[in-house]
C-alpha cells in the first residue's frame, strides 16, 4: 500500500498508528478482500494539490473524488501520472476553483466519468477530451467555456451523458453531437445557442433527457422529437421557438416544458392525453383555440397560463385525476367553472384568474381539502361566496377580487386559520365585516375595497402587515379605535367612504405605517403630524387643515374682512386660471417640441429622437462639464455599447469627448407597467432622487426623455455588477474583506433609502445584478427610481416582471404584488447568502434561500453552507461568516413580520466583526 498517512493526516486525521489498515480510513474504499485501494472520496475535506502525485501511485485506483475542495488547477504532473492508471474510471474535480483552459487529457484510457463542473474554466474546447476512449459521462456545467459546443468527446463514440449548461457556448446546436448514438442525457441550457434544433435529434434512440432551456434557439419544435421512444424529459423553455407544437410529441414523454416561447396555433388534441405524462408547462406562449378535453389522469402539474386560449375549462377532470397544480390564468376562457373540479382532491393550487369566466362559484370547490392557493380574480363570476369555501383549512391565499360577487362575507371564513392573503375587492359585497375575522391570526393582507360594505369595523387580526384596504365602501362615522392595534401594518386605505370626525392621533403611533390614504371622506380638524416616512393622502376632505399651515379661523365675522377675502379669492381664482393655461401650454410644448432646458448644453441637437425634455441634475461641476447629450445618444444607438441588461432597463457605456465614461440607462415607456403619460411626474421624481447624497446609492446625474423612452445618466462603476464579480470571470477576486465591505455598503444604502426623510424609497428589484461596484469594496445600489415610476396594477407580464428577479422575490409577493420594506429585507438576505456561499440566487432551478432555510435549524451543517475557499482562510473569518449567516437567515424568513428592519440588520452586521 502507498503511505498516504503522512501527506493527509492533518486534514483527514488518518493515523497509521491508531488505524494501521488504510481500508478503515475515512474516504477510502478498498477491494472486497481489502488488499488494494479502489476509491478515494475526499469531497469537502479541504485537500489541495500537494498530494496529487502521490495519489497517482495507487495503481489499483478506480474512483477519485476531489470535489468541493480548493484546487486552483490540475497540474500537468497529475495528468501524466494518473493518466497511466488504466483502471481509473471516475474522476471528479467539481466545485473547486479551477481556472484557465481545459487541460489535454492524455492517457486515461479507461476513464468513463469526468466531472469538472462548478469551476472557472475558460476558453474553447476542441480536442482536449478526444483521447478519452471510454468516456461515458461528461459534466462541464457552470464554467465559462466559450466558442461552439464541443463535438470531439471520445473517438470511440460511447458518450452517454453530457452536461454543458451554464457556460458561454455560442452558435448552433452541432449535428455532429448526435453521432453519439448512446447519448441518454443532454443538457445545453443557459448558454447563448442560436438557430433551430436539428431534425437529426430523432436519431438518438436511447435519449432520456433533453434540456435546452434559457438559450436563444429559434425555429419550430422538430417533429422527430416524437420518434424517440426513451425520451422522459424535454425542456426547451425560455427560447424563441415559433410555430405549432407538433402532434405526438408527448407519446413517450413524462415531463414537458415549452414555456416562455412564441409558440402559436392550437394545442394538439393528443398532447395532454398520454398516460405517461406528469408535468406539462406551456405557459407564456401565443397558443390559441380550446383546451383539449382528454387529459391524462396521471398528470400532476398543468400550466397553460398567459396564452390566447378560449372556450371552456374541460369538465373531464374527475376524482381519478392526480392533478396537484392547475394554472390556466390570463387567457380568454369562458363559461362556468366546472363543478367536477371539486372532485380533484389532490389540487394544492388552482389558478383560473384573468379570464372571462361566468356563473357562480361552485359549492364543490369547498371539497378540495388540500387546496392551498385559489386564484379566481378578474373574471365575471356572480352570486354569493359559498359557505363551503370555509372548509378549505389548508388555504393560505384566496383571491376572488374583481368579479361581480354579491351577498355577505360569511362569518365562517374565520375557519380558514391558515389564510395569509384574502382579496375580495372589486365586487358587490354588502353588509358588515364579520366579527369572527379577528381570530384569523395568520392573515397578513386584507383587501375589501370597491364593495358596498358598511357598519361597524370590528377588531381585526393584529398580525395584518402588508395592507388593509377598506376603500370605496359605505363606512361612516369616526375612524374606529379597533385600528389602533395594527402596529405592524404598512398600508392603510380608508379612502372614498363617509368617515367623519377628526383623524385619530393613534394612527400616528402605528410604527410600521408607510402609506395612509384618507381621501374623499368627511373628516375635519387638523391633520396630526405623522412620521416623516409616512405618505398621507387626505384630499377631498373639505374641512381638514394641514398642521403645517397657519391655523387661521375659517370663519370671519367682520364684513370688511369678508369683502377683502372675497376680492382676494377672486384674484386668486383668476391667477389659478391663468396658471392653468400656462401649465397646459408648457405641457403641450414639452410633449410635442424639443425643449432646450437651460440646464442642458446649449446648441446641442440629438438626431433621430423626438425629445420631450433633457436636464442635468447633479450640482457637480465636473459631471456637468463632462456630460454631452449628443455623444451619449450616439452611444445608446450602438448595441455594442450595452454592458448590462436588467429586468427593466438596459445599461450602455457612453464615453464623452473629455474621455470620461458614464452609464446611460434606457427605460422603455411602451411597457404597460410604466405609467404612460407620466413624463412630468418622472421629471419631478428624478429631481428629488438627484439630490440624494449617499456613497452607496446610485443617484441620477442627468436624463433625456423622449416619446418612447427615458435615458438616465449615472457615474460609471468600473467593476461591473456584484453578480458578475461573484459568479462571472473574476469571481476569485472577492476575499472575505471585500465581501464584508460589500455587505455593509449595501446595508448602509438600503438603511438610508428606507429611512429617507420624505418617506421610504423602496426597491422594486434588489439583486446582485443591480448592485454595481466602483471597486471591490464599494457597492452602489441601483434602480432606485423604478418604484416611483412603475404601476404594478397595469402590468401585463408575469409576477416577477414587477416583483423582482427570480430567487430574490419574497414569498408574500407571489400573489400580493406589494412592495414593502420587509420584502426589500428578504431580497437583501438573498444577496447576503450569495456573498456567504458564493452561489447564485437560483441554481439548477433551486432557490438559494429555500435551500438554506431547509437546513437552518441544523447548526452543525452551517459550515457546509459557507463558501469553503473563503471560510477556511482563518478561524476569525469563519466565525464572522457564521455570525452574518444568522443575520441572512433572519432576513429570508418566510414570515415578513419575523424579518428585522434594515437599521437593525446594519447594526448586526457591524457587530459581527
Amino acid at each position: 500500500m502507498i503511505n498516504l498517512s503522512r501527506q493527509l493526516n492533518p486534514v483527514l486525521q488518518w493515523d497509521i498508528t491508531l488505524k494501521p489498515e488504510p481500508c478503515s480510513w475515512k474516504g477510502v474504499k478498498c477491494s472486497s478482500d481489502n488488499t488494494s485501494i479502489t476509491g478515494l472520496f475526499l469531497s469537502g475535506f479541504g485537500v489541495s494539490s500537494g498530494f496529487l502525485s502521490l495519489v497517482c501511485k495507487i495503481e489499483s485506483l478506480q474512483s477519485l473524488d476531489l470535489s468541493n475542495n480548493h484546487f486552483s488547477s490540475v497540474p500537468r504532473e497529475f495528468i501524466d501520472s494518473c493518466g497511466r492508471i488504466s483502471g481509473l474510471k471516475v474522476l471528479n474535480f467539481s466545485r473547486n476553483i479551477l481556472g484557465g483552459y481545459l487541460p489535454i487529457f492524455n492517457g486515461f484510457v479507461g476513464l468513463e466519468s469526468l466531472d469538472l463542473s462548478f469551476n472557472n474554466l475558460t476558453g474553447n474546447i476542441s480536442l482536449q477530451l478526444d483521447g478519452l476512449l471510454e468516456l461515458k459521462e461528461l459534466n462541464l456545467s457552470y464554467n465559462s467555456f466559450t466558442g461552439s459546443v464541443p463535438v470531439k468527446l471520445g473517438k470511440s463514440m460511447v458518450l452517454e451523458d453530457v452536461k454543458l449548461s451554464a457556460n458561454r457556448f455560442r452558435g448552433d446546436i452541432p449535428k455532429e453531437i448526435f453521432n453519439y448514438q448512446n447519448l441518454a442525457f443532454i443538457d445545453l441550457s443557459a448558454n447563448n445557442l442560436e438557430g433551430p434544433i436539428p431534425n437529426s435529434i430523432g436519431n438518438l434512440s436511447k435519449l432520456n433527457t433533453l434540456i435546452l432551456s434559457a438559450n436563444n434557439l429559434t425555429g419550430e419544435i422538430p417533429k422527430t422529437i416524437a420518434d424517440i421512444p426513451t425520451l422522459y424529459r424535454f425542456a426547451a423553455n425560455q427560447n424563441g421557438f415559433l410555430g405549432a407544437i407538433p402532434s405526438g410529441i408527448t407519446k413517450y414523454l413524462t415531463l414537458l416544458d415549452l414555456s416562455y416561447n412564441k409558440l402559436s396555433g392550437s394545442i394538439p388534441l393528443d398532447l395532454l392525453s398520454q398516460l405517461n405524462l406528469k408535468t406539462v408547462d406551456l405557459s407564456y406562449n401565443l397558443l390559441d383555440g380550446s383546451i383539449p378535453r382528454n387529459i391524462s389522469q396521471n398528470l400532476i402539474r398543468l400550466r397553460l397560463g398567459s396564452n390566447l386560449l378560449s372556450g371552456s375549462i374541460p369538465s373531464s377532470l374527475t376524482s381519478s385525476h392526480k392533478l396537484t397544480y392547475l394554472e390556466m390564468d390570463n387567457n380568454s376562457l369562458t363559461g362556468a367553472i366546472p363543478t367536477q373540479l371539486g372532485s380533484c382532491q389532490g389540487l394544492a393550487l388552482l389558478n383560473l384568474a384573468q379570464n372571462n369566466l361566468t356563473g357562480s362559484l361552485p359549492v364543490q370547490l369547498g371539497d378540495i381539502s388540500n387546496l392551498q392557493v385559489l386564484k379566481l380574480q378578474l373574471n365575471k363570476l356572480a352570486g354569493e361566496i359559498p359557505l363551503s369555501l370555509s372548509q378549505l383549512h389548508k388555504l393560505s391565499i384566496l383571491n376572488i377580487s374583481w368579479n361581480s360577487l354579491t351577498g355577505f362575507i360569511p362569518s365562517s371564513i374565520s375557519n380558514l386559520q391558515s389564510l395569509s392573503h384574502l382579496d375580495l375587492q372589486g365586487n358587490n359585497l354588502r353588509g358588515s365585516i364579520p366579527d369572527s375575522i379577528r381570530s384569523m391570526n395568520s392573515l397578513l393582507e386584507l383587501q375589501l375595497g370597491e364593495n358596498q360594505l358598511g357598519g361597524r369595523i370590528p377588531t381585526l387580526p393584529a398580525k395584518l402587515q402588508i395592507a388593509l384596504n377598506l376603500s370605496s365602501n359605505l363606512f361612516q362615522g369616526a375612524i374606529p379605535n379597533t385600528l389602533s392595534q395594527l402596529g405592524d401594518l404598512e398600508i392603510l386605505d380608508l379612502s372614498n367612504n363617509k368617515f367623519s370626525g377628526e383623524i385619530p392621533s393613534f394612527l400616528t403611533q402605528l410604527g410600521s405605517l408607510t402609506q395612509l390614504i384618507l381621501s374623499n371622506n368627511q373628516l375635519y380638524g387638523v391633520i396630526p403630524e405623522f412620521k416623516p416616512w409616512v405618505s398621507v393622502s387626505a384630499i377631498g376632505n373639505a374641512d381638514l387643515i394641514n398642521a403645517t399651515r397657519e391655523n387661521n379661523s375659517p370663519k370671519f365675522t367682520n364684513n370688511k374682512k369678508s369683502v377683502a377675502v372675497a376680492v382676494i379669492i377672486a384674484v386668486a381664482a383668476a391667477a389659478v386660471v391663468v396658471g392653468m393655461i400656462i401649465v397646459v401650454a408648457v405641457s403641450f410644448s414639452r410633449r410635442f417640441l424639443k425643449v432646450n432646458n437651460q440646464e442642458s448644453q446649449s446648441g446641442e441637437e440629438i438626431p433621430g429622437l423626438q425629445v420631450i425634455q433633457r436636464n442635468l441634475l447633479t450640482p457637480n461641476a465636473i459631471h456637468r462639464s463632462n456630460i454631452d447629450f449628443t455623444r451619449a445618444m450616439e452611444a445608446v444607438a450602438d448595441p455594442w455599447n450595452i454592458v448590462l441588461k436588467t429586468r427593466f432597463s438596459t445599461y450602455y457605456k457612453a464615453t464623452m469627448p473629455s474621455g470620461a465614461s458614464y452609464f446611460v440607462k434606457k427605460l422603455n415607456w411602451s411597457d404597460k407597467i410604466f405609467q404612460l403619460g407620466s413624463h412630468d411626474k418622472f421629471d419631478q421624481e428624478l429631481e428629488v432622487l438627484g439630490k440624494l447624497s449617499n456613497s452607496n446609492v446610485m443617484t441620477p446625474l442627468a436624463y433625456v426623455l423622449t416619446v418612447d423612452s427615458a435615458y438616465i445618466f449615472y457615474e460609471h462603476a468600473q467593476k461591473g455588477t456584484l453578480f458578475d464579480v461573484l459568479h462571472g470571470k473574476v469571481r476569485n477576486a472577492l476575499d472575505w474583506g471585500s465581501r464584508y465591505s460589500i455587505a455593509v455598503g449595501v446595508a448602509q444604502g438600503l438603511t438610508f433609502l428606507h429611512g429617507y426623510t420624505s418617506g421610504p424609497i423602496l426597491l422594486l428589484d434588489l439583486s446582485s445584478k443591480n448592485i454595481l461596484l466602483k471597486s471591490l469594496k464599494e457597492p452602489l445600489v441601483g434602480d432606485i427610481e423604478l418604484y416611483k415610476v412603475i404601476d404594478p396594477s397595469k402590468s401585463t407580464g408575469s409576477l416577477s416582471t414587477v416583483a423582482g428577479s427570480v430567487g430574490y422575490i419574497p414569498p408574500e409577493y407571489a400573489y400580493t404584488m406589494r412592495v414593502t420594506m420587509a420584502g426589500n429585507v428578504y431580497s437583501y438576505g438573498v444577496v447576503l447568502l450569495e456573498l456567504l456561499t458564493g452561489k447564485p440566487a437560483v441554481s439548477e432551478g433551486l432557490e438559494l434561500a429555500k435551500l438554506v432555510l431547509n437546513i437552518s435549524g441544523q447548526q452543525d451543517k452551517w459550515d457546509h453552507i459557507l463558501d469553503f475557499k473563503i471560510s477556511r482562510t482563518s478561524p476569525t473569518v469563519r466565525s464572522q461568516m457564521l455570525a452574518i449567516l444568522k443575520v441572512a437567515i433572519s432576513c429570508v424568513s418566510v414570515s415578513p413580520e419575523a424579518r428585522p428592519k434594515m437599521k437593525s440588520v446594519l447594526r448586526m452586521i457591524l457587530n459581527a466583526r
